[in-house]
């Protein structure tokens, strides 16, 4: 892989976008033949009915958990290896329920694969977000939607700032007339959903769970005071990542997810991290108004959404998170953007 030199972090020599593989013989294919044959039926229907149907029912929130937890199970993802950074094994029953994310929290998660958003789903039914590398505004999405992001197209990568990323998202508000797709903070979601956890992938892009990508300005707008959860999930085998988005990964990750005959994850949560930097820019005191008025200083507050229009504070922040999902991933922070994702992708198809 020389010829991807270039997307080498300079100071970790870590490709964060190539594929992960594994080493496989010919009986082991052909447990793997077996297995995604007899689960694929189940999966499908139990997806389909779930996404087109049962979703769009008032179903109590611990019905849909273990819905979730259902279609977790067929594919074998039923070993949770779960701690808290800096609690001893066997404690968890002990901690204070401040000490994991909550109602009034936002979860840091990072992206490595669709099982991301459907296990923090199937444990804490967040409302999921997406968001840009360099803007404060998100855009309430559904988890469908957040499972699928780690399978878009190259096409659907996120456009180079977050002016751009901004008219997208309202250009696609007036087209679908739908009040889901506003683009706000989230102090104005916690506001509006007291009861509820947010989840973002901060980095905003898939990876291979080897490097962490800078995080994103989103997190400054969360409300002075809430706690901001970052969240490590890394699973074994780890095949299961797709850092190359498409089709053709979307198919690899199926074959990959229900072939195995079990996945391990590994979750690990992080102290919470608070957002002091709220009060000097008005994000606490806009919680409570109207979404427009959140979003107008949000938009003009960050310029064309550049990193130069972060503080100290906010930076150091934002590093927190990063710093966090680090250690937490055993891995490393890389230099490289989302930019340098879509630069590898268009690479890619050309490897051979």
């Amino acid at each position: 892989m020389e010829k991807f030199s270039q997307f080498r972090d300079r100071g970790s020599g870590i490709s964060p976008f190539l594929p992960v593989t594994t080493p496989s013989s010919l009986p082991a294919t052909a447990l793997h033949a077996v297995l995604f044959l007899l689960r694929l039926p189940f999966f499908l229907c139990l997806a389909t009915a779930y996404f087109l149907v049962l979703q769009h029912l008032p179903l109590p929130a611990v019905a849909r958990k273990l819905l979730l937890w259902l279609l977790l199970a067929i594919p074998g993802v039923w070993w949770v290896d779960l701690q808290l950074d800096g609690v001893k094994r066997g404690s968890l029953s002990q901690q204070p329920r401040s000490r994991v994310p909550h109602p009034g929290s936002v979860i840091a998660a990072n992206f490595t694969s669709p099982v991301d958003a459907l296990y923090l789903a199937a444990v804490f039914d967040p409302i999921f977000v997406a968001c840009h590398p360099t803007s404060r505004k998100v855009r309430r999405i559904s988890l469908l939607a957040a499972i699928l992001a780690a399978l878009s197209p190259a096409a659907q990568l996120l456009p180079a700032s977050a002016r751009e990323w901004e008219h997208q998202q309202q250009q696609q508000q007036q087209q679908q007339q739908a009040a889901a797709s506003d683009l706000t903070t989230l102090a104005a979601l916690q506001a509006r959903h007291p009861g509820r956890v947010i989840a973002l992938f901060p980095e905003c892009g898939t990876t291979n769970g080897r490097g962490v990508l800078p995080a994103s300005a989103a997190l400054l707008g969360a409300a002075r005071g809430a706690p901001v959860f970052p969240v490590s999930l890394r699973y074994a085998p780890p095949d299961v990542a797709t850092p190359v988005p498409g089709w053709r990964a979307a198919a690899a990750f199926l074959w990959k997810l229900l072939g195995r005959p079990t996945h391990c994850v590994r979750v690990r949560i992080a102290e919470a991290v608070f957002n002091t930097a709220g009060a000097a820019n008005g994000v606490s005191e806009e919680a409570a108004a109207p979404a427009v008025a959140a979003e107008t200083r949000a938009g003009g507050g960050d310029g064309d959404g550049g990193d130069d229009a972060l503080t100290a504070e906010e930076q150091r922040l934002l590093d927190r998170v990063a710093e966090a999902l680090a250690r937490l991933g055993r891995a490393k922070r890389v230099g490289l953007t989302l930019q340098d994702k879509k630069a590898f992708v268009a690479a890619w198809p050309k490897k051979r």
